[in-house]
C-alpha cells in the first residue's frame, strides 16, 4: 500500500508500533479522550489509534465534502484514509456509538481491512431520523448549550452523573465540539440504517451494552447480535451510553478477551 496524504483526523497514537493495530472510534460529542479509561492497558497490548469527529476535538469541520449532507460512509472513508497514512493494512476496530456504527459500516463493506469488531453501545438504526434531523437544526440555531444540558442523563445514569468524570465530559461537548460538527453527525446518525447488511460482517464480533441506556437500549444491541453472525453480547448493569466511562474495568475486560487472539499471534502485514 502506498501511503496517503496526511490524514484529515485528528488523532493520537499509543503503544508499540510493531504490535496489533487497533483503531477506537469516539460518540457524538465526545473527543478521544472517551478512550481514556481503557487506554493505558490496551496500549501495552496492541497499537492503539484514537481519533477524533469532524468538529469534535481536534479535528475540523472542513474535512467534510459538505457538513449538511455528512454520512456515516463518509466518515468511514475518513478512517480508512487515516488508517492508509498510517500503513495499517488490517486493523482491529472498537466504536463508542457513531464510533461504532462507523466501525460496523466498515466491517460490512470493507472486509479485509477490519480483523476483529467491537461495538459498544451502538446500533444498527439510531431511531427515526426526524428526531436527528431536528436535533442538529436546533444545535445549529442554539449551539451545543442546547444538547449540553441534557447529556448527562443521556450518557449516565443518574448515581453516576454527578460525578467530576461525568462533569468534565459534558463540559468537553461544551468546549470542544463545534456545533455545525455536531450537526453535521447528526445527520449521519438520521441517514443510517445497516440492518440488511450485518449479516455480511465477517469479523469476529463483540456487543457492548449498557442496561440503563436510554440511547441505544439493550434491544438495539441484541439486534446486533442477532443480525451480525457469530457476535457475542456482553450487557453491563449500572451502566447507560457511554459505559466504557461508568463501568471502564468492565468494558475493558470485555475488550481484552475479545480482542486476545490478536493478541497472542501478530499477523504478517497488519501493521508495517
Amino acid at each position: 500500500m502506498t501511503p496517503s496524504a496526511a490524514p484529515a483526523l485528528h488523532h493520537a497514537a499509543d503503544g508499540p508500533l510493531g504490535a496489533p493495530p487497533l483503531v477506537l472510534g469516539p460518540s457524538l460529542g465526545t473527543a478521544l479522550s472517551v478512550w481514556d479509561p481503557q487506554l493505558p492497558e490496551l496500549a501495552r497490548r496492541f497499537h492503539v489509534v484514537r481519533w477524533d469527529l469532524p468538529g469534535h476535538g481536534g479535528t475540523p469541520l472542513d474535512v467534510l465534502a459538505d457538513p449538511g449532507t455528512t454520512t456515516v460512509p463518509e466518515l468511514a472513508r475518513l478512517v480508512l484514509d487515516l488508517a492508509d497514512a498510517l500503513r495499517l493494512d488490517r486493523f482491529a476496530y472498537a466504536g463508542v456509538s457513531l464510533g461504532g456504527a462507523v466501525g460496523a459500516w466498515l466491517a460490512a463493506h470493507h472486509p479485509t481491512r477490519i480483523a476483529s469488531l467491537a461495538l459498544v453501545c451502538s446500533s444498527a438504526r439510531f431511531g427515526e431520523p426526524a428526531g436527528w434531523r431536528e436535533r442538529a437544526a436546533r444545535v445549529r440555531a442554539k449551539g451545543t448549550d442546547a444538547v449540553a444540558d441534557t447529556a448527562a442523563d443521556r450518557w449516565f445514569t443518574p448515581a453516576f452523573a454527578p460525578s467530576p468524570t461525568a462533569t468534565a465530559l459534558v463540559e468537553t461537548l461544551r468546549r470542544d465540539v463545534s456545533p455545525a460538527g455536531y450537526a453535521a453527525c447528526c445527520d449521519a446518525l438520521a441517514g443510517f440504517d445497516l440492518r440488511t447488511a450485518l449479516p455480511r460482517i465477517a469479523a469476529p464480533t463483540l456487543v457492548v451494552a449498557g442496561r440503563a441506556d436510554p440511547a441505544t437500549p439493550p434491544a438495539h444491541a441484541r439486534e446486533l447480535t442477532d443480525g451480525i453472525p457469530d457476535a457475542s453480547l456482553v450487557e453491563l448493569s449500572g451502566a447507560a451510553h457511554l459505559a466504557g466511562v461508568e463501568r471502564p474495568a468492565e468494558v475493558l475486560a470485555a475488550l481484552l478477551a475479545h480482542l486476545a487472539p490478536l493478541h497472542t499471534r501478530t499477523a504478517p502485514g497488519t501493521a508495517r
